[in-house]
């Protein structure tokens, strides 16, 4: 198999598997087990965590599994990964990975699920490693968190000037091109479908596959897209507000009513989930987890990328002004070459929580289901030949970190997100091979489920419903 693929991959592994879902410890690789990267580089182990609550149910499933680097990057970084199942459907899918995570992003939340039903699924890592310790010296480096281990740097690879953003667009589709060759040379035959699907930053790599690739995939799933614009809001918009405001917010002692609150909604996230204790002792909140987590190190991580001159830590993260900086800067530009369009050329479903606080609702997936209709024309919804079916589907109280419902301390009036998203994968195959109608945009509450006759259509009304 690794002679008809031929050179495009280096350093590869092939080996005969009793079972390619992740019961098997030798489906994952340890974390750091990459000899010659330093610790945090190569995070397979923890990163099938990142976007799933874990491993659901699992059946054994034989195959054989390739994974190494791709030699188009001569940089050493860009990595692929193929399952290829004994009982295999004719079929293909392949998964973007959220944030700077690796190849093996997937596993639980999208390979064991699809590996069960006999497709062939592959996965890249988009071109780049994670991250490596480092120091405030380094002028690309960032705080891994305010609040816990705030001295300790790291220095994501994607930050590096070799590395850019622009890079994740493509290495999804050249993933789908080699793995139809790894098809071939397992199966003698090509995929009859090919499917992709992603989370987070590998939500916007979805969408950019469907954009810039046309007939390589014939529909796609997006769960929580990162949404792309230079001319819009974007990460660089709504991250910083949320930095500066929170500690007064924490000084209001979590009033919602306060005027830090009412700023980072302003920005457009959804109300914060405050947990207490009976007596008031406060315990936890959506906000808060976001804020010791993600906020503070992802304004870091694409600010470094896309506006390099601005002194992070000295002018402050919190008062990075997008609008400003488009003056004096080429963040606007750099923001561009990765900018998603709406023009998809296949069917494509759209997964969002109402309640995601790093990726907000409101400028990310229902502002790409907006761009998707103006990219039709006049703003119309209309399906055919040349408008494939899109659609958005809300999950009421759904957040962008599935483990949020479940760590401890938890907070139990979010919902998974992640059983919805099966369900979309599984009404657009049926949608695409058997030409079944897919439901309405809709608003799925609490406890509910996906349907034909949503009791919401459309948008949901509330980010928040207790």
């Amino acid at each position: 198999m690794l002679a008809l693929i031929g050179s495009r991959l280096v350093d590869a592994t092939c080996f005969a598997s009793t079972d390619l879902t992740t019961a098997n410890p030798l489906t994952t690789p340890a974390n750091n087990s990459i000899a010659g990267l330093p610790p945090f580089a190569f995070t397979a182990t923890t990163d099938p965590t990142a976007i799933s609550a874990g491993p659901g149910p699992r059946t054994p499933v034989p195959g054989v599994q390739i994974d190494g680097f791709l030699a188009s990057d001569p940089y050493r970084e860009a990595r692929f990964l193929l399952r290829l199942p004994d009982g295999w459907n004719g079929k293909l899918v392949v998964a973007g990975a959220s944030a700077a995570r690796s190849e093996f992003n997937g596993d639980f939340a999208w390979s064991d699920f699809v590996i069960q039903k006999g497709y062939a699924y592959a996965s890249q890592n988009k071109g780049v490693l994670n991250f490596h310790a480092s120091s405030p010296a380094d002028p690309l480096a960032c705080r891994y968190s305010p609040t816990f281990l705030s001295n300790f740097w790291i220095h994501f690879y994607d930050n590096d000037p070799e590395k850019p953003f622009w890079e994740w667009q493509f290495r999804i589709v050249e993933a789908a091109l080699l793995a139809k060759e790894g098809v071939e040379a397992r199966y003698d035959d090509e995929p009859s479908r090919t499917y992709v699907v992603g989370t987070s930053n590998g939500g916007y790599q979805v969408r950019r596959a469907l954009e810039l690739a046309p007939g390589v995939f014939d529909g796609g799933v997006d769960w929580e897209g990162t949404e792309v614009d230079s001319k819009s809001f974007n990460l660089l918009t709504d991250l910083p507000p949320a930095v500066k405001n929170y500690p007064a917010y924490v000084a209001s002692n979590y009033d919602p009513e306060s005027a830090a609150a009412k700023a980072i909604e302003a920005a457009g996230y959804p109300p914060d989930v405050v947990e207490r204790k009976a007596d008031g002792t406060f315990i936890t909140s959506l906000w808060d987890k976001h804020y010791s987590n993600y906020w503070e190190l992802t304004q870091c991580n694409w600010q470094k990328r896309l506006d390099p001159d601005y002194n992070t830590y000295g002018s402050g993260a919190g008062n990075y002004d997008y609008w400003a900086r488009t003056q004096v800067s080429p963040v606007a530009a750099n923001l561009a070459l990765f900018e998603t369009t709406g023009r998809i050329s296949a069917p494509l479903i759209t997964v969002a929580g109402t309640l995601d606080a790093l990726l907000p609702i409101r400028h990310h997936a229902r502002a790409y289901a907006d761009k998707v209709a103006a990219a039709r024309g006049d703003g119309e919804d209309e399906e055919g030949d040349d408008h494939p079916q899109y659609r958005l589907f809300e999950v009421q109280n759904g957040n962008h970190l599935e483990s949020y419902k479940k760590t401890i301390p938890a907070i139990p009036e979010l919902e998974y997100i992640e059983p919805h998203a099966h369900r979309a994968f599984d009404l657009l195959v049926d949608s695409v091979e058997k030409g079944t109608p897919l439901p309405p945009d809709q608003c799925i509450p609490r406890g509910g489920k996906i349907s034909g006759a949503p009791a919401q259509p459309g948008r949901c009304a509330q980010l928040l419903v207790r």
